[in-house]
């Protein structure tokens, strides 16, 4: 992931570089469960990530640093512009961390008994929360 690293195989004895390989289709990757000699010849973070299962709104951010990064759009100190927060109105997708709003999953998942759900109860009641998330 850290490109720089790529170069330590030229300058430290010793050191090898290797990846998995990678086929590009349709703005997914696939891994061919190969490994190849070399750096990766681009990032596939966003890719692995949304494998991960992130949120779509952090894939998105995610994407539009990535460009700007990509096209040298870079502040003083070598750090990407980042665009300014969005209009106001707007839902912010970076989740509040210091929130004192409990939301209304929030406040159901307060109210459960754990130690009195069989797994098929948890089962379902997290399958009902998800629904209102």
């Amino acid at each position: 992931h850290y490109h720089e690293l790529t170069e330590l195989a030229d300058s430290l004895s010793g050191v090898k570089n290797l990846s998995v390989a990678v086929k590009e289709w349709n703005d997914e990757i696939i891994f061919l469960r190969k490994i190849v000699e070399g750096g990766a010849d681009k990032s596939y973070g966003i890719q692995v990530a949304r494998l991960a299962g992130l949120p779509v709104e952090v894939i998105k951010r995610a994407g539009e640093i990535l460009i700007q990064y990509e096209t040298n759009q870079l502040d003083a100190s070598g750090h990407p512009k980042l665009k300014a927060k969005q209009a106001e109105g707007q839902d912010d997708p970076q989740a509040d961390l210091f929130s004192t709003h409990a939301s209304e999953v929030e406040q159901e998942l307060r109210k459960i008994e754990i130690e009195d759900l069989t797994p098929l109860d948890a089962l379902n009641k997290l399958a009902e929360l998800r629904k209102k998330v």
